[in-house]
């Protein structure tokens, strides 16, 4: 299993940034899917998930309205469009992987099982 994220970078304060996670050797649409981050010195932080359960999509406070997760079964690819950024979401930016069906994301990073490499996303002007 491979999950390739990409689409980070450089962005000026309220700016915006696609970021994109390629899965190879699971088929996303069956499990419930994650984005992560992670700042300098801080823990992993929960930012949004796709439950498998009830195909919700739920994200933390600091990513609700600014953040849209998303997913495109036919390229097995999940999304995260990010606007209005902030210099406080500078941070790596992980997508990750339940590996069980028909779960309730949990936001808890000790349930996902499968990471990819994560994308540098940096505000700052």
């Amino acid at each position: 299993v491979q999950l390739q994220a990409s689409g980070g970078g450089l962005v000026q304060p309220g700016g915006s940034l696609r970021l994109s996670c390629a899965a190879n050797g699971i088929t996303l649409g069956l499990y419930t899917v994650a984005w992560f981050r992670q700042a300098p010195g801080k823990e992993r932080e929960w930012v949004s998930c796709f439950s498998s359960d009830d195909r919700s999509i739920t994200y933390a406070y600091s990513a609700k309205d600014r953040f849209a997760l998303s997913r495109d079964t036919d390229k097995n690819t999940m999304y995260l469009q990010m606007n209005g950024l902030k210099p406080e979401d500078t941070a790596v930016y992980y997508c990750a992987i339940d590996g069980a069906q028909g779960t309730r994301c949990t936001g808890n990073s000790r349930d996902f099982h499968f990471w990819g490499r994560g994308t540098q996303v940096t505000v700052s002007s």
